[in-house]
């Protein structure tokens, strides 16, 4: 007799889920017979995932983390709660800080029994970056409203809709020539579907997760260099890359419009890999995927001449 998933018939409510990550979350979850609220600022943009469905297997409600009234509106009636909110503008403090906070104490008033805040690699209180900072006042925002919550840092997520590899491929598809920042910065990428998982088998196991800090990343560590080349590699175009000096990103960084916020350099130059110190994917028993396992097909759209750029033999 097969052994009934944990996460069946359980509603989980996902904070920030309309995103790149919600919408894969989503899926996992779905797959596991869970109900789903999506909640966000623009649940609207989730509605994609509704023909993934059973008829009332998911909802999609409005809101705003910083005002905990529709917090907990969302919340309401929960088996479990994921947060997945984020931003690089705006009121950092308010939004990860707080707004965690308002979360995980909507979570535990509700009475779920399990609540996954997802947090980042580089995440401390005394980071010269915002973002970072912000991530650790959320980090104990949440432990100190819901103990049993399971904290999970992620690496650099990467997915054929990403807006990491993405954004590089089409730089690389245009330009002969192009700066590398923090060329010697290691990232250990981790596959966007594999981070999905390692937030299902926590929500699905809270009594062995909970309280507990994971560091999750890809199975091998790159530098940034080594990844334009790969990139370029499997675009099929020989390209120059330039190592750029510390100050002249730190300048780029900081002009306005670039695709590549101050706190964003410096979260890149400090890396982002695992320390080590904290429990990851091998004690969620999860094997993640490489990137190079996908990077050739996603890159086919970006070559010279698309999928037709292959000769066929004969």
């Amino acid at each position: 007799m097969a052994t009934r998933n944990p996460l069946n018939g359980k509603l989980v409510t996902i904070i920030g889920g309309s995103g790149f990550v919600g919408d894969h979350v989503a899926q996992a979850l779905l797959e596991r017979g869970a109900r789903l609220r999506i909640a966000s600022r623009h649940p609207e943009k989730g509605f994609k995932l509704k023909p993934l469905a059973q008829l009332g297997q998911i909802e999609f409600l409005p809101c705003d983390v910083t005002k905990p009234h529709t917090v907990a509106a969302v919340v309401s009636g929960s088996d479990a709660v994921v947060n997945l909110v984020g931003t690089f503008s705006g009121d950092l403090a308010g939004v990860m800080g707080e707004g965690a906070g308002n979360v995980a104490r909507a979570a535990a008033k509700a009475g779920a029994s399990a609540m996954v805040h997802v947090s980042a690699i580089g995440a401390g209180i005394d980071s010269a970056s915002g973002y970072a900072r912000a991530k650790a006042e959320g980090e104990a925002a949440v432990l100190a409203a819901f103990p049993k919550a399971t904290i999970l840092r992620p690496s650099v997520l990467f997915g054929e809709d990403d807006q990491f590899i993405q954004m590089f491929a089409g730089l690389i598809a245009i330009a002969p020539v192009l700066p590398v920042f923090a060329p010697h910065s290691p990232l250990q990428p981790l596959f966007v579907d594999d981070a999905a998982e390692a937030i299902a088998a926590t929500l699905a196991d809270p009594a062995a997760h909970g309280g507990k800090t994971f560091e999750i990343g890809g199975p091998e560590a790159i530098t940034m260099f080594e990844l334009h080349k790969r990139i370029a590699a499997s675009e099929h175009r020989k390209r120059t890359f330039i190592e750029m000096p510390d100050i002249l990103s730190a300048v780029f960084a900081a002009l306005p419009g670039t695709p590549m916020g101050t706190d964003q350099w410096i979260m890149l130059k400090e890396g982002n890999v695992p320390s080590g110190k904290l429990p990851g994917m091998k004690q969620l028993g999860i094997a993640p995927r490489p990137l190079g396992l996908f990077l050739d097909r996603w890159m086919t759209r970006y070559r010279k001449y698309g999928r037709f750029n292959e000769t066929v033999a004969g």
